[in-house]
Parts: structure tokens; sequence; C-alpha cells
């Protein structure tokens, strides 16, 4: 009952944000908290805590075509963890990008309790890294040791060393350039043969947005993707992408409204993707994730294998502002 409770008082708050927020004609960040004088310890601790699938129905597991495995809600006091925009998570590990810039690595949990985190400011990116806008990375592929992260307000593609961030290559490629401020580069994924697929989150009030395919690394200036669109569910915009190992594409929507608060809408293509040029990329719904189902600012997808199922993790971006929102991170089997 007491949480029932708490949640009541909690959907006040998101809708008082919510309202602020559309007064002003976008959904607005809260901006990041300045770096204080005295540095900050590298590492933190991280509170987890088990949340189910639904708080009306704790024995309910499955929505849509997802089972719930398990659900965390992640919490800190070390001020610099949260706002999860993207991650990639294998061997038990989870790599995650905030979207001030900062890089997570924490443990899967493996029950309630704590665990650690290492914490650390991308040493390098577009700008000087002081304002939240200069590195809001929001979009991160990893593989064969590189990391690529797209980072929206600068609509720019840096490539990266996965172990020590240490700088590899950057573009800024001439397609993205007029990709909006608060709307471009929000998801990003490599298909199997290479190449890769770039999504603008847009603005939720066309049909489509936009959508890029370079033939090789995004972060190698020079290049001229192929123009392509992604259809979102109506109402919705993308905020992140995964492959499945069958080579299709799983797409995770968001939508935030004053009656309702946040939801998400999980989709996926039939098959691999049909990528002609002018192509429009959609997907039929896979999951819908709204109230009474654990909610909040879905931004962050990753896949994987376990056990001869494919495993969908899922995190939300609580905007750095922990009184408002939460970091989940649910994982579901895909049936």
């Amino acid at each position: 009952m007491e949480r029932r409770r708490f949640n009541r008082r909690k959907a006040g708050r998101i809708a008082l944000a919510l309202g602020l927020a559309f007064s002003l004609g976008t959904w607005v960040r809260p901006p990041a908290a300045e770096a204080p004088r005295r540095p900050l310890p590298p590492g933190a601790r991280v509170l987890v805590e088990a949340v189910p699938l639904d708080d009306s129905d704790p024995a309910r597991r499955r929505v849509g075509g997802l089972t719930l495995l398990q659900g965390w809600r992640l919490s800190s006091r070390d001020i610099r963890f949260g706002g999860i925009s993207a991650m990639h998570i294998a061997d038990g590990q989870v790599v995650a990008l905030s979207d001030a810039g900062t890089v997570l690595r924490f443990p899967l949990p493996a029950g309630p309790g704590e665990i650690p985190a290492a914490i650390e400011r991308l040493p390098r990116g577009p700008g000087t890294g002081r304002r939240k806008g200069d590195r809001d990375a929001e979009s991160l592929v990893v593989h064969d040791g590189r990391a690529w992260i797209a980072f929206e307000g600068r609509n720019a593609i840096w490539r990266y060393g996965a172990e020590d961030w240490s700088f590899q290559s950057a573009a800024a490629p001439d397609a993205m350039r007029d990709w909006p401020s608060n709307g471009g580069s929000e998801a990003m994924v490599r298909l199997g043969d290479g190449r890769f697929l770039v999504f603008a989150e847009g603005s939720g009030e066309e049909a489509t947005s936009a959508a890029l395919l370079f033939a090789r690394d995004p972060a190698a200036p020079g290049q001229v993707p192929r123009q392509l669109r992604y259809r979102p569910p109506v109402g919705y915009v993308i905020t992140d992408a995964a492959v499945l190992p069958d080579g299709r594409l799983v797409f995770l929507n968001r939508r935030a409204t004053l009656m309702e608060g946040f939801s998400a809408i999980l989709a996926i293509t039939e098959g691999p993707p049909l990528l002609r040029a002018r192509a429009v990329l959609e997907g039929r719904e896979l999951a819908r994730l709204e109230a009474p189902v654990t909610t909040d600012n879905m931004e962050a997808l990753s896949v994987g294998r376990e056990s001869g199922r494919t495993i969908l993790w899922v995190a939300s971006d609580d905007n750095l502002n922990p009184l408002l929102q939460d970091n989940l991170l649910l994982k579901f089997a895909l049936d």
C-alpha cells in the first residue's frame, strides 16, 4: 500500500514536470549538474531494488511478445550516476552512456543490494565538455574493441577504444547537419555486414523521421550515406534500436504526455530490413510498456543470448533527476 501511495505522489510530480516541459513547446531535459570543485572518487555504490512488471499484479510476467525475467531500479548517492541514454551489455557487464557524456560501467545485478560502478567522463568529444549539450551522448555501438558514439546536439559520430575511451576518429556528416539539436542522432546500430544505421529522433509530429545508412564506419570523414526514413508508432519517437541474432531489427520508441506520463513501444521487423534508397523502415508492435506496466523514460536497448533465448535489456533515462524519475533496468526474453 505504501508503495502505491508513493507512485501516486510520483505520478503527480512527473505530470507537473511534463506540464512545464510542454508549456515550453518541447520535452526539455534539465541541465546536468556542474562538476564540483573537488574531484569525486572514480567509483560509486549503486543501490539495486527489485521491481515487478506490474505493481497491481505482482505475479504478471508477460507483456506482448516479451516475458520479464528480472526488473531493477538503480539509484546512487553519487550525482554522476543516471541519465542512461544508451548501453551495451555483454559478459555480465553493463557499459552505459549518460546524456551528459559520462561512461557508466557496472556488473549486472544478481539480486537486491549494492553493486559497484565505475564512472568517468569521456576524455575527448565535441566541444569543451563543460556544457551538457557538448556531449549529449544518445547512442552507442560496441564491436571488436571499438565504441561508436553519436552525439545528438552536435550531430557527430566519434569512435573510441572501448577499453580506455581513447579517441580514434570522428565525423560530422553533412547529411546530419540539419537534424534538430533536440531531435538528432538518437539511435545507431551496426549490421552484420559492417554497415551502420543512424536514426534521428524527430519530433513525434511527423509520420516519419530521418535515417541514414553508412556503407562503412560512420566515424570516417567524407562518407555520403544513403537516405532512408523510419516510421515510428503514431505519436512516438525512436530512442534506440538493436539487431537481433537473426538479422531483424528491434526499435525502442517513447512517448511522454501530460495525462499518461511515459510509455514505450518495442517494434520488430518481420525479417532483415530492405535498405534501398528512400526505403521506409518500420516494425510491428512487439510490446507496449504503459501503465500499469512498470515504465519510465525508456531510452536504452541492448540484445543478447542466454541459454538459447534472445534477451532484450531495456533501460530508462532519469534525466539526472532522481526525485522525478527512475533508472530502470528490465530484462526480457523474446518469445
